[in-house]
């Protein structure tokens, strides 16, 4: 009988304990002010196009920087906007490769990516006035030199068939 009751109140008291925390995880959950983790929900994301910037060297156009980012952004924020962000988005990636010269496209080893995502997160961030941009993801990142466009267009006239 005395075993009877110990594992009665060992049940009642697990599952008040299980009851207390449930709740408490439930009230921190609607906390408006507790920010969701970046990549597990509460963040929209926006992918833009191809994106090709020519760079300029001292005797014209040396090549092409070309690019396809996501933006990780919070749905809100992105509502509340009164211009396209798409729009925002590749001027700021524009005015972040002109604002920075000193960027070696054709150096692919020196090319500091995350000084890069920080540096557009940051003009975005700062152009808007708040927090709108969270993460700047890379899907595709190319540089093609004057040469090597010529170079491809050579090939494809000698052997239009493939």
């Amino acid at each position: 009988m005395l075993k009877f009751l110990l594992a009665a109140v060992w049940i009642s008291a697990a599952t008040l304990a299980s009851v207390l925390y449930s709740f408490q995880m439930s009230q921190a959950a609607k906390d408006p002010n507790s920010a969701p983790a970046a990549f597990f929900g509460g963040l929209d994301y926006i992918r833009t196009p191809v994106i090709s910037v020519p760079v300029a060297t001292t005797g014209g156009v040396g090549g092409y920087f070309l690019a396809r980012l996501a933006y990780t952004v919070e749905p809100k924020k992105l509502k509340a906007l009164s211009v396209p962000a798409e729009m925002l988005l590749v001027d700021e990636l524009h005015d972040y490769l002109y604002g920075n010269p000193q960027i070696d496209f054709s150096d692919r080893a020196a090319l500091d990516l995350d000084a890069f995502r920080e540096g557009i997160r940051d003009g975005i961030n700062a152009r808007v006035g708040d927090t709108l941009v969270h993460e700047v993801l890379i899907e595709q990142i190319d540089y093609l030199s004057k040469s090597e466009i010529r170079d491809n267009i050579i090939r494809r006239r000698i052997n239009p068939t493939e």
